[in-house]
Protein backbone atom coordinates (compact mmCIF):
# COMPACT_ATOMS: atom_id res chain seq x y z
CA UNK A 1 0.00 0.00 0.00
CA UNK A 2 1.30 3.46 -0.89
CA UNK A 3 1.90 5.49 2.31
CA UNK A 4 1.66 8.84 0.47
CA UNK A 5 -1.89 10.20 0.84
CA UNK A 6 -4.01 11.04 -2.19
CA UNK A 7 -4.96 14.70 -2.50
CA UNK A 8 -8.19 15.60 -4.25
CA UNK A 9 -8.54 18.89 -6.13
CA UNK A 10 -9.65 21.60 -3.68
CA UNK A 11 -11.38 23.79 -6.31
CA UNK A 12 -14.29 23.22 -8.68
CA UNK A 13 -13.77 23.88 -12.40
CA UNK A 14 -14.33 27.56 -13.20
CA UNK A 15 -16.31 27.46 -16.45
CA UNK A 16 -17.99 30.72 -17.53
CA UNK A 17 -20.30 29.94 -20.48
CA UNK A 18 -18.72 32.80 -22.49
CA UNK A 19 -15.21 31.31 -22.16
CA UNK A 20 -13.07 31.37 -25.30
CA UNK A 21 -9.98 30.01 -23.53
CA UNK A 22 -9.56 27.15 -21.06
CA UNK A 23 -6.41 27.44 -18.93
CA UNK A 24 -5.20 24.09 -17.62
CA UNK A 25 -2.42 23.63 -15.11
CA UNK A 26 -1.50 20.33 -13.46
CA UNK A 27 -2.64 20.75 -9.84
CA UNK A 28 -2.66 23.58 -7.27
CA UNK A 29 0.11 23.91 -4.68
CA UNK A 30 -0.54 22.97 -1.07
CA UNK A 31 -3.01 25.36 0.56
CA UNK A 32 -0.37 26.72 2.94
CA UNK A 33 1.08 28.46 -0.15
CA UNK A 34 -2.19 30.10 -1.25
CA UNK A 35 -2.79 33.84 -1.22
CA UNK A 36 -6.30 33.56 -2.72
CA UNK A 37 -8.91 30.81 -2.96
CA UNK A 38 -8.76 30.52 -6.75
CA UNK A 39 -6.51 29.22 -9.49
CA UNK A 40 -2.81 30.20 -9.54
CA UNK A 41 -3.04 31.16 -5.84
CA UNK A 42 0.66 31.12 -4.95
CA UNK A 43 1.86 34.74 -4.65
CA UNK A 44 5.15 33.82 -6.32
CA UNK A 45 3.30 32.45 -9.36
CA UNK A 46 3.17 35.01 -12.17
CA UNK A 47 -0.07 34.09 -13.98
CA UNK A 48 -2.05 37.04 -12.62
CA UNK A 49 0.87 39.37 -13.38
CA UNK A 50 1.00 38.02 -16.96
CA UNK A 51 -2.72 38.62 -17.44
CA UNK A 52 -2.41 42.05 -15.81
CA UNK A 53 0.27 42.98 -18.34
CA UNK A 54 -1.70 41.67 -21.32
CA UNK A 55 -5.07 43.19 -20.51
CA UNK A 56 -4.13 46.31 -18.49
CA UNK A 57 -0.42 46.89 -19.33
CA UNK A 58 0.27 46.62 -15.59
CA UNK A 59 1.77 43.53 -13.99
CA UNK A 60 0.47 44.64 -10.59
CA UNK A 61 -3.13 45.19 -11.73
CA UNK A 62 -4.32 42.15 -9.73
CA UNK A 63 -1.66 42.43 -7.02
CA UNK A 64 -2.23 43.69 -3.49
CA UNK A 65 1.40 44.64 -2.85
CA UNK A 66 0.81 45.75 0.73
CA UNK A 67 -0.65 42.41 1.82
CA UNK A 68 1.39 40.27 -0.60
CA UNK A 69 -1.60 38.59 -2.18
CA UNK A 70 -3.74 38.78 -5.30
CA UNK A 71 -7.03 40.71 -5.41
CA UNK A 72 -9.35 37.72 -5.33
CA UNK A 73 -12.63 39.46 -6.20
CA UNK A 74 -11.06 41.34 -9.11
CA UNK A 75 -9.38 38.19 -10.42
CA UNK A 76 -12.67 36.23 -10.41
CA UNK A 77 -14.69 39.10 -11.90
CA UNK A 78 -12.09 39.55 -14.65
CA UNK A 79 -12.13 35.83 -15.55
CA UNK A 80 -15.94 35.80 -15.56
CA UNK A 81 -16.31 38.99 -17.65
CA UNK A 82 -13.59 38.19 -20.19
CA UNK A 83 -14.60 34.56 -20.45
CA UNK A 84 -11.52 32.64 -19.31
CA UNK A 85 -12.07 29.17 -17.84
CA UNK A 86 -9.70 27.50 -15.38
CA UNK A 87 -9.05 24.01 -14.14
CA UNK A 88 -6.28 21.40 -14.02
CA UNK A 89 -5.49 18.14 -15.78
CA UNK A 90 -5.60 16.10 -12.55
CA UNK A 91 -8.40 15.78 -10.01
CA UNK A 92 -6.39 13.59 -7.65
CA UNK A 93 -2.63 13.32 -7.12
CA UNK A 94 0.05 12.06 -4.80
CA UNK A 95 2.66 14.66 -3.91
CA UNK A 96 5.94 12.79 -3.92
CA UNK A 97 7.83 15.73 -2.39
CA UNK A 98 6.70 18.55 -0.11
CA UNK A 99 6.58 21.19 -2.83
CA UNK A 100 4.47 22.48 -5.72
CA UNK A 101 6.63 21.11 -8.54
CA UNK A 102 4.87 19.19 -11.32
CA UNK A 103 7.89 16.93 -11.49
CA UNK A 104 6.94 15.35 -8.17
CA UNK A 105 3.22 14.91 -8.83
CA UNK A 106 1.88 11.44 -9.48
CA UNK A 107 -1.48 11.71 -11.23
CA UNK A 108 -3.95 9.32 -9.61
CA UNK A 109 -7.11 10.51 -11.40
CA UNK A 110 -7.17 12.54 -14.61
CA UNK A 111 -9.68 15.28 -15.36
CA UNK A 112 -12.32 14.47 -17.97
CA UNK A 113 -11.31 17.27 -20.35
CA UNK A 114 -14.05 16.39 -22.86
CA UNK A 115 -16.66 16.96 -20.17
CA UNK A 116 -15.20 20.44 -19.58
CA UNK A 117 -15.21 21.23 -23.32
CA UNK A 118 -18.86 20.17 -23.56
CA UNK A 119 -19.68 22.92 -21.06
CA UNK A 120 -17.69 25.53 -23.02
CA UNK A 121 -19.36 25.85 -26.44
CA UNK A 122 -17.37 28.98 -27.40
CA UNK A 123 -13.95 27.64 -26.39
CA UNK A 124 -11.39 28.09 -29.18
CA UNK A 125 -8.15 27.50 -27.27
CA UNK A 126 -6.78 25.41 -24.45
CA UNK A 127 -3.64 26.68 -22.75
CA UNK A 128 -1.38 24.35 -20.80
CA UNK A 129 1.17 25.84 -18.46
CA UNK A 130 3.32 22.84 -17.67
CA UNK A 131 4.90 19.84 -19.34
CA UNK A 132 2.89 17.31 -17.32
CA UNK A 133 -0.38 19.09 -18.18
CA UNK A 134 0.50 19.14 -21.90
CA UNK A 135 1.40 15.46 -22.02
CA UNK A 136 -1.75 14.45 -20.13
CA UNK A 137 -3.90 16.50 -22.48
CA UNK A 138 -2.37 15.21 -25.70
CA UNK A 139 -3.04 11.64 -24.54
CA UNK A 140 -6.60 12.48 -23.49
CA UNK A 141 -7.48 14.22 -26.77
CA UNK A 142 -5.51 12.00 -29.14
CA UNK A 143 -3.17 14.79 -30.27
CA UNK A 144 -0.15 13.14 -31.90
CA UNK A 145 2.40 15.93 -31.59
CA UNK A 146 2.97 17.74 -28.32
CA UNK A 147 3.11 21.45 -29.19
CA UNK A 148 6.52 23.00 -28.66
CA UNK A 149 6.87 25.84 -26.16
CA UNK A 150 5.15 29.00 -27.44
CA UNK A 151 3.28 27.18 -30.25
CA UNK A 152 0.00 25.32 -30.71
CA UNK A 153 -1.42 22.18 -32.28
CA UNK A 154 -4.93 22.34 -33.77
CA UNK A 155 -7.32 19.45 -33.10
CA UNK A 156 -10.94 18.68 -33.85
CA UNK A 157 -13.44 18.09 -31.09
CA UNK A 158 -17.02 17.40 -32.15
CA UNK A 159 -16.50 19.36 -35.40
CA UNK A 160 -14.98 22.30 -33.53
CA UNK A 161 -11.42 23.27 -34.31
CA UNK A 162 -9.62 24.07 -31.08
CA UNK A 163 -5.98 25.03 -30.60
CA UNK A 164 -3.89 23.48 -27.86
CA UNK A 165 -1.26 26.05 -26.84
CA UNK A 166 1.84 25.14 -24.85
CA UNK A 167 2.90 28.19 -22.87
CA UNK A 168 5.82 28.81 -20.52
CA UNK A 169 5.13 27.91 -16.93
CA UNK A 170 3.99 30.89 -14.87
CA UNK A 171 5.93 29.48 -11.92
CA UNK A 172 9.06 31.33 -10.78
CA UNK A 173 10.83 27.97 -11.02
CA UNK A 174 10.80 28.69 -14.77
CA UNK A 175 13.34 31.52 -14.69
CA UNK A 176 12.18 33.96 -17.37
CA UNK A 177 11.09 37.55 -16.72
CA UNK A 178 7.34 38.04 -16.42
CA UNK A 179 7.40 40.46 -19.38
CA UNK A 180 8.96 37.74 -21.56
CA UNK A 181 6.32 35.25 -20.46
CA UNK A 182 3.58 37.78 -21.27
CA UNK A 183 5.01 38.09 -24.80
CA UNK A 184 4.47 34.35 -25.30
CA UNK A 185 0.95 34.40 -23.84
CA UNK A 186 0.04 37.33 -26.09
CA UNK A 187 -0.15 34.89 -29.04
CA UNK A 188 -3.13 33.20 -27.37
CA UNK A 189 -5.08 36.21 -26.18
CA UNK A 190 -4.37 38.86 -28.81
CA UNK A 191 -6.71 37.62 -31.53
CA UNK A 192 -9.44 36.18 -29.28
CA UNK A 193 -9.78 39.18 -26.99
CA UNK A 194 -8.88 42.10 -29.18
CA UNK A 195 -6.19 43.31 -26.81
CA UNK A 196 -4.09 46.10 -28.24
CA UNK A 197 -0.37 46.15 -27.67
CA UNK A 198 1.92 49.13 -28.26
Amino acid sequence: MNPIPIERHPLSPFLPTNAKVLMLGSFPPQQKRWSIHFFYPNFTNDMWRILGLLFYKDKNHFVDLKNKKFKEEEVIEFAKTKGIAFYDTAVAVRRLKDNASDKYLEIVEKTDIKKLLDKLPLCKAIVTTGEKATEALCKELGIENNPKMGTYEPFLYKNREIRLYRMPSSSRAYPIKVEKKAEAYKTVFEGLYNIKQD
